[in-house]
């Protein structure tokens, strides 16, 4: 017992020495607070003009006319040696900012004056360092973020916000957008079918899109602040890696990103790579074949199961088995009919229906049955994962298995997981 105590005792001691290490910003941001409160809206933001002099002069300094250029390692460190600088002052300057903007011009000890708490300053720091702020729904994450976004958007190189949802992403974008106007930031919107830029001038009739003024997604990652779902800057990473021509390019190098849920999609999600495909041959009857003879084998004699690894093999009668199934001389000489057969093997003794899928009835026209579909079953949530298809031929092994109409393979192009594309 004493000895889980004094665990307990040293996770929690180690939490208040990371609070009081980030103590000094608070302090320091605290004390610019009647600075800033002084300044016109005009002097605020030539502030923020100023800012981006500040971080420039401080890189030019420290780096020759290459380096700034090739935006290397040494750019890196030198550049968050010019934020470090000045992060009291922007962070000041974007409380300051959404006290005005946000909180309406309400006293800093207004209930409402949406002025960040010490504790928010705080979290700010913590992403701006590339770490994890843990925080609860009504802690105001959303209002946090606006300050490492701010500092490191002023560098010039663009900053990234990653929400999980289109929605999400285009009312972070617009609610905060008055507070990276009035510093003379850029602040766009990336959505699953457009892009826009925050215009506090641009009026719609559609009051979901206020204030939105459309732009080509190329424009979007050239705004200061961009915010989208972490999977739409995942894939436009994977369609750059195609394009032939640079005028085709979407995104610039990349350089700082929060990701909002980040335990869900770097944890979670660490299985479901990025995929974009295109579609191969049509060879439902093959799989069709495969699955009438690997539903015939028996356990033990012609295949072993490994329960902890999902793994399916044939033994040396299996494979003799198969081979006089399929009618081919050599299974191993056919890397084609292998990977099928592995395929349907696992289909049949590894993935079970009503756990690891299941089967979907779409509802047809006036009233009658429509098609079955084979949709993935989300193992951390129970959620059908619609759209979701599983590789390496196994979706089709399954829709063969359970009678369903296979559909064509696809064949990976181009891939990357969550985790990869946030260490860029």
């Amino acid at each position: 017992m004493g000895s889980i105590a004094d665990f307990a005792k040293s996770l929690i001691d180690g939490n208040e020495r990371e609070v009081r290490k980030l103590q000094h910003y608070v302090e320091e941001v605290n004390a610019l607070e009647l600075e800033y409160l002084e300044l016109t809206d005009d002097q605020l933001r030539e502030r923020g003009r100023q800012f981006r002099e500040r971080i420039q002069e401080a890189l030019a300094k420290r780096l020759a006319a290459e380096q700034l250029q090739e935006k290397g390692q040494e750019y890196y460190l030198a550049l968050q040696e010019a934020l470090d600088g000045i992060l009291p002052e922007v962070f000041a300057a974007v409380r300051e900012a959404s006290r005005r903007t946000l909180g309406q011009g309400l006293p800093p000890d207004h209930p409402r004056a949406m002025r960040h708490f010490d504790v928010q300053i705080m979290g700010g720091a913590v992403l701006h360092q590339g770490r994890i702020a843990e925080m609860k729904t009504g802690e105001g994450k959303t209002l946090v973020a606006t300050l490492p976004i701010s500092l490191n958007a002023l560098s010039g190189d663009g900053a990234h916000l990653a929400t999980t949802n289109d929605y999400l992403a285009k009312r972070d974008a617009r609610w905060n957008g008055p507070i990276y106007h009035m510093l003379g930031l850029g602040v766009a919107v990336i959505q699953h079918d457009a892009s826009y830029l925050y215009d506090p001038d641009f009026r719609r009739d559609d009051e979901s899109l206020d204030q939105l003024r459309e732009i080509s997604r190329r424009e979007a990652y050239l705004a200061d602040v961009t915010y989208a779902t972490h999977s739409e800057f995942g894939f436009d990473y994977l369609r750059d890696n195609l394009e032939f021509d640079a005028d085709g390019l979407r995104q610039r190098p990349l350089n700082f990103a929060i990701v909002d849920e980040v335990d869900s999609i770097l944890v979670d999600e660490a299985r479901t790579p990025l995929i974009i495909s295109g579609q191969a041959e049509d060879q439902s009857e093959v799989y069709y074949r495969v699955d009438r003879v690997v539903r015939g084998l028996a356990a033990d004699r012609h295949y072993t199961v490994d329960e902890k690894q999902r793994t399916s093999t044939l033994t040396d009668e299996g494979t003799r088995a198969v081979e006089r199934g399929l009618g081919i001389h050599n299974l191993a000489d056919d890397m084609r009919a292998m990977s099928i057969v592995n395929a349907s093997l696992k289909a049949h003794y590894i993935f079970r229906k009503d756990i690891d899928y299941v089967v979907y009835q779409h509802k047809g026209d006036n009233g009658r049955v429509g098609e079955q579909e084979i949709v993935i079953v989300d193992e951390f949530t129970g959620r059908l994962m619609h759209g979701r298809r599983y590789n390496e031929g196994l979706h089709q092994a399954i829709e063969a298995k359970e009678n369903v109409k296979v559909q064509h393979e696809s064949q990976t192009i181009a891939t990357i997981t969550y985790q990869n594309y946030f260490r860029l």
